[in-house]
């Protein structure tokens, strides 16, 4: 799951380019415009470095969970920001989550998966993160589409679900062994 959540966070920030510019009043503003798309590398970066002390000291699969709470936080806080200053911290925070998982799903994996299959393990961990990202791109896709004359928030919202659980029950059931 690391993996599919580093692909997709790493990707999905620019289908909402469109919404969140105008929102935070960052058209006309060049470098803001590229702070808010770059901002999460900074997380990523640092999350990155400390990955590997931190699991020294506190160990991979604390690490793994609390990256889950920092995906969790950064979804929920970059899509209720109400300034482009918590907006871009919640951006950084997500980042802190997709620079240990990126480090930690790997040593995870290797650590708890038996010898004889723990290449293969590996690999659907990277396949995850191409798919993470293909499920971004794809939801970008779909919400570049114009809305449906008349369409009620109730359809918008079904539509998300569908694309979410498609994506759900691929990973159960084709990805995970």
């Amino acid at each position: 799951m690391g993996g599919l959540l580093f692909g997709y966070d790493w990707v999905v920030i620019g289908g909402a380019k469109p919404f969140y510019e105008p929102f935070f009043g960052i058209t006309g503003s060049p470098g803001l415009q590229g702070w808010a798309m770059s901002c999460a590398l900074t997380g990523c970066l640092a999350g990155a470095v400390l990955s590997g002390w931190l699991s020294d000291r506190f160990g991979r699969k604390k690490l793994l969970i609390l990256s889950a709470f920092f995906f969790v936080a950064a979804s929920i806080g970059t899509g209720s920001a109400g300034t482009f200053t918590a907006f871009v911290l919640y951006r950084i925070l997500g980042g802190i989550g997709i620079g240990l998982t990126s480090n930690l799903s790997p040593m995870y994996i290797a650590e708890v998966t038996p010898g004889n299959i723990r290449g293969g393990f590996v690999s659907i961990n990277q396949l995850t993160i191409v798919i993470g990202i293909l499920a971004a791109q794809l939801i970008n896709w779909r919400i570049a589409q114009p809305v449906p004359p008349g369409a009620s928030t109730v359809y918008i919202l079904e539509v998300l679900c569908m694309y979410h659980t498609g994506l759900i029950v691929f990973h159960s059931y084709v990805v995970r062994p």
